[in-house]
């Protein structure tokens, strides 16, 4: 049975797509889900980058807190309990399978790019580091 459903996003067209699943999947099975971003810059350590300023850092966490604001309020449309959280981390699936096994999370959706297996080599695939864990399942969007 699923209860508990996690569903990760990152403000691409992919994620998107997973929420869209993620929202009528919770409907179906009478779920709760729960969105997460990964920030991968803490303020602490924007601070001591020459790359980052805190008007930079403060825009970023803006566009986080207006794609989990985004993703509730699709949920808020259907008859779905959803909730929000964001976690910070350097690797994005680390951070995504840990916190649904810390918290009990018994499936997680996530949206692909579809990229090709060249197009993985060459940029990396958090889908793929997600599956290569240990996780809860997965439904790949």
């Amino acid at each position: 049975m699923m209860d508990r459903i996690l569903c990760a996003i990152d403000g691409s067209k992919a994620a998107q797509r997973a929420v869209d699943f993620g929202v009528a999947l919770a409907e179906k099975c009478g779920a709760e889900i729960r969105f997460i971003t990964v920030s991968t810059v803490s303020q602490a350590s924007a601070a001591d980058s020459p790359f980052w300023d805190t008007k930079l850092f403060n825009a970023g966490e803006d566009l986080i807190r207006k794609e989990l604001s985004d993703a509730l309020e699709h949920a808020a449309a259907t008859s779905v309990n959803a909730t929000c959280a964001t976690v910070h981390g350097r690797d994005v699936a680390a951070a995504i399978v840990g916190y649904a096994l810390h918290e009990g999370f018994d499936h997680i959706v996530m949206g692909s790019t579809g990229h090709t297996a060249f197009g993985r080599l060459l940029t990396g695939s958090v889908v793929d580091d997600v599956l290569k864990r240990k996780h809860p399942p997965v439904t790949v969007v």
